[in-house]
C-alpha cells in the first residue's frame, strides 16, 4: 500500500505543478501583443496541458486504488474523504476548464483580462490547501 500511496502523491504533485503553471501562461497570453511570443506561449500551453492530462490519469487511478482496493476512507467517521472527493471532482472540472480556455486562446477568442487569470490561478492553491488538511487532519 505504501508504494501505491507514494505513487499517488508523486502524480498528484506533478499534476498540480501543471494546474499551477498553465493558468500563469494564460496570464502572459492575455497580456501579450507580439505574435511570435503568443505562438511560443501557445505551444508551451498545449504541451503542458497534454502532459498534465497524462499525469492526472495515474494520480486518479492510484487514488481510486487506495480507496477501493485498500479501503482508505471507508467506514464510519470518514466524511473527510467525501469532502476530498468533491474537491477532486472540482479539480477535474478546473482541468477541463483550462483546456477550454486554451482552445479559446488558440482560436483568438479570449475575452478575459490578465487580472481574471491571476484570480483563476489561485483556485488550485486553495484546493490543495483544503485537500491536504482533509487528508492529514481528517476533521470529520
Amino acid at each position: 500500500m505504501l508504494w501505491i500511496k507514494s505513487l499517488h502523491i508523486i502524480f498528484i504533485a506533478s499534476w498540480f505543478a501543471g494546474l499551477f503553471y498553465l493558468p500563469r501562461i494564460f496570464v502572459n497570453l492575455a497580456m501579450e501583443t507580439d505574435a511570435t511570443a503568443t505562438a511560443r506561449l501557445l505551444l508551451m500551453a498545449r504541451k503542458l496541458y497534454r502532459f498534465m492530462t497524462i499525469l492526472a490519469v495515474p494520480a486518479l487511478v492510484f487514488g481510486l486504488w487506495l480507496w477501493l482496493g485498500y479501503g482508505i476512507g471507508k467506514g464510519p467517521g470518514n466524511y473527510w474523504l467525501h469532502a476530498k472527493l468533491a474537491i477532486v471532482v472540482l479539480l477535474i472540472g478546473y482541468h477541463h476548464a483550462c483546456g477550454s480556455l486554451l482552445r479559446k486562446f488558440e482560436q483568438g477568442r479570449n475575452r478575459r483580462s490578465h487580472t481574471w487569470y491571476r484570480f483563476f490561478n489561485e483556485a488550485p492553491v486553495l484546493a490543495l490547501f483544503a485537500v491536504v488538511i482533509l487528508v492529514v487532519v481528517k476533521p470529520f
